[in-house]
């Protein structure tokens, strides 16, 4: 087995790391939103904008930094997403990016062509859709999720398909209850009716690393800030689609994928960064040249060490009168967050409690409102824990006593 980085060295590139709260060391468990920041992210953008930064395309030094800072960033990510670099393009974040793309797609479909989206989606990969109802007539029809296991209906899948589905949404991983769905068998099923497939990657790109041709979709967005970079999306869309998507843009612009889908001047120190957290995931793996299989190293191992920090969170939890765990348990597919309740504390509380316990966990709906309306929780919310590379068994069995005293 290629050897990867022991959680000490890993924890040690992290400066947040070092913060106490009332008189404890932290222990970052809210992941699933934003991850913390390796140091040399941070010297990889300061190091742009001290020494390098400039608009792009003109005929001196710094622009043309800039643009070949830019131009490794989109190789960085092709090697990511297993792709090219001429379809890779970078937005603000996923939210954005999925109403760019909307608004494009959008522009070719007529009233009454059909979108599919889902219960378990966080509204990112909703909302966007849910705009081309009121704006062009567009109807969705929506693939259900079982409460109870919070896994797609994927049974109910054949049956919203049709002539007139022009795309499926769907999210790889659900940001609030850890599922991984089946988006191959999704996607396959979208393909045989002529749709396209649009998949939220956000919760999954920190755990499992994409591969979007054997994911077998069209264009992929995830969020450079939950796989340790700065607050940046990242789109990945086939080349010959994103040519011919009738993005909104200024008539001066790039024609060509992938800048034709940038709007502005982007966030270039941001780019910059994006690059050098996903080659600090390289990193983790020591030698070779091979970025993408470094990185297939790097995350096998920290999915490995997840998962068991996962099982123990999640059987911590399972031992404690009054808490209840929602989502697949660990024997399934899944990445190493949970979202749970305690009888008769709502979320806001829980966390509080827990953050004077030094341990940092959100609460609410995580803008996957569907799936909290569905459990029956979308007044007191849920708490989320997730683990990262740089979690601890010590920290679980922190916050699981943490939330043993709340519960008690």
């Amino acid at each position: 087995m290629t050897a990867v980085a022991p959680v000490e060295a890993i924890r040690a590139a992290f400066p947040a790391l070092r913060r106490t709260h009332a008189g404890l060391p932290v222990a970052y468990f809210d992941g699933p939103g934003g991850t913390q920041v390796p140091e040399l992210v941070v010297d990889a953008m300061a190091d742009y904008l001290l020494h390098h930064n400039a608009n792009t395309h003109w005929r001196y030094p710094t622009s043309e930094e800039t643009d070949a800072l830019l131009a490794g960033a989109r190789e960085v990510f092709a090697r990511f997403f297993g792709a090219t670099p001429d379809e890779v393009s970078f937005g603000n974040n996923m939210t954005t990016i999925t109403f760019h793309v909307a608004r494009a797609l959008g522009r070719d479909w007529r009233s009454g062509d059909e979108v599919i989206v889902t219960e378990l989606d966080h509204h990112g990969n909703i909302a966007p859709w849910q705009a081309l109802e009121r704006e062009r007539g567009i109807v969705l029809r929506w693939l259900p999720m079982d409460a109870d296991t919070c896994q797609l209906r994927l049974d109910a899948l054949p049956a919203l398909l049709g002539p007139r589905t022009r795309l499926l949404a769907i999210g790889a991983a659900s940001n609030i209850v850890g599922t991984v769905s089946d988006v191959v068998t999704a996607a396959r099923m979208a393909h045989d009716v002529g749709a396209l497939v649009f998949v939220d990657g956000v919760h999954y790109a920190p755990h499992f690393l994409p591969d979007v041709g054997a994911l077998g979709c069209d264009l992929f967005a995830c969020s450079a800030y939950k796989f340790y970079g700065p607050h940046v999306g990242v789109l990945w869309g086939r080349r010959d689609l994103l040519e011919r998507m009738d993005a909104p843009r200024l008539e001066p612009a790039p024609q060509t994928a992938p800048e034709r889908l940038e709007t502005g001047t982007q966030n270039q120190e941001g780019i910059v960064g994006a690059a050098a957290a996903v080659r600090w995931l390289a990193s983790l793996t020591p030698g070779g040249d091979d970025t993408r299989q470094r990185l297939a190293a790097a995350y096998d191992e920290v999915h490995r060490r997840s998962a068991t920090l996962f099982s123990r969170l999640w059987d911590g939890l399972g031992a404690i009168g009054g808490v209840r765990r929602y989502g697949p348990p660990p024997t399934a597919k899944r990445t190493a967050t949970v979202s749970f309740t305690v009888a008769n504390v709502d979320s806001e509380r829980v966390a509080i409690a827990l953050a004077r316990a030094g341990c940092f966990v959100s609460h609410g709906d995580f803008y996957a409102s569907t799936v909290a309306r569905r459990l029956g929780l979308a007044t007191e919310g849920l708490v989320r824990i997730g683990a990262s590379s740089y979690t601890t068994a010590g920290e679980i069995d922190r916050v699981v006593a943490a939330v043993a005293r709340v519960a008690h």
